[in-house]
C-alpha cells in the first residue's frame, strides 16, 4: 500500500513537472523507473525483515521448547536425588541396625566367643553364629551332645529377639567319605545334622517358619581339607540371620 502511494506521489510529481514544461518526457520515465527501483528496494527490505521476524520467533519458539525439557529433565534429577538420599539414610540406618544386632549378639555369647566353642561374623546384612563339629556331635554322628545342648540353647536363646531375620541353619563336613546305613554320603550327614540343629531350636521356643535347614557336605570348605586341621574347620554348623527380604530373594534364585 506504500508502495502505491509513492508511486502514485512519484507520477503526480512527475505529470506536475512535465505540466509545467520543467521535465521531458524521456526524464519523466526516467524518474519514475527510479522511484519504481526505489520502491522495489524497500518492498525487499520489508520482505527480508518480515522472514528474520519469522525466523526469530520460530527460534524463540524452540528455545522456550528446549527450556521446558531442561526443566522437567531438572525436576527428574531433583526427584532422582531425593530418592537416592532417602536410599541411602535407609542403608545407613539398615547398616547401623545390623551393627547394633552383631554387637548385641556377641555380648549375649561372649562366654562362648571367649572359650572358642563358636565365633560370630558378620558379612554385610547377615550375621552367622559358626560352631564347630566337635562341640556338638561325634564323629558320623547326627544325635546333639549334651555340651552342645547347652551352648545351642543360649544361642537359641540369642536369637529370639531378631523376629525381623530367617535363620539358616547349614551342615558342612570334610571331604572324608562316609558310608553307613544310615548316612550313605556327607551330603545325608550334612543335612541331619542341620536338621538336628533347627528341631532343637524349635523346641527352644523359636517358630519354624522363621527357619530352614540345609546340608552342602564336603562342597563349601573354608579351609583346605589337605592337614587334620583344615578338616576340623571344615566341620561345622553355620547358623545364619538374614533378612527376610533377602531370604526370599534366595530362595526365588535357588528355585531358578
Amino acid at each position: 500500500m506504500n508502495g502505491v502511494r509513492l508511486q502514485v506521489a512519484g507520477v503526480v510529481l512527475a505529470a506536475a513537472l512535465a505540466g509545467s514544461g520543467c521535465v521531458s518526457t524521456g526524464e519523466f520515465e526516467k524518474l519514475q523507473a527510479d522511484k519504481n527501483q526505489e520502491i522495489d528496494s524497500l518492498q525487499k527490505q520489508r520482505a527480508g525483515l518480515e522472514q528474520q521476524t519469522r525466523e526469530l520467533q520460530s527460534q524463540r519458539k524452540t528455545l522456550e521448547e528446549q527450556r521446558a525439557v531442561l526443566e522437567r529433565q531438572q525436576g527428574d534429577l531433583r526427584g532422582q536425588l531425593a530418592t537416592l538420599a532417602q536410599q541411602k539414610a535407609q542403608l545407613e540406618a539398615a547398616n547401623q541396625q545390623t551393627k547394633s544386632q552383631y554387637d548385641g549378639l556377641v555380648s549375649n555369647l561372649t562366654e562362648e566367643v571367649k572359650k572358642g566353642q563358636l565365633q560370630v561374623r558378620q558379612y554385610k546384612d547377615m550375621l552367622t553364629v559358626e560352631v564347630a563339629e566337635q562341640l556338638f556331635f561325634d564323629s558320623g554322628k547326627a544325635a546333639l551332645k549334651d555340651s552342645g545342648k547347652e551352648v545351642l540353647k543360649k544361642v537359641g536363646e540369642a536369637l529370639k529377639g531378631y523376629e525381623d531375620k530367617i535363620i539358616r541353619v547349614v551342615g558342612h563336613t570334610d571331604n572324608v567319605p562316609i558310608a553307613t546305613s544310615q548316612f550313605p554320603s556327607n551330603w545325608e550327614l550334612s543335612v541331619a545334622r542341620a536338621t538336628t540343629v533347627v528341631r532343637f531350636l524349635q523346641g527352644s521356643g523359636i517358630p519354624p517358619e522363621r527357619m530352614t535347614a540345609s546340608g552342602r557336605g564336603e562342597y563349601s570348605p573354608i579351609a583346605p581339607n589337605d592337614d587334620a586341621d583344615g578338616r576340623r574347620k571344615n566341620r561345622r554348623i553355620e547358623i545364619t540371620l538374614v533378612d527376610r527380604n533377602l531370604a526370599q530373594e534366595i530362595q526365588e534364585k535357588e528355585r531358578r
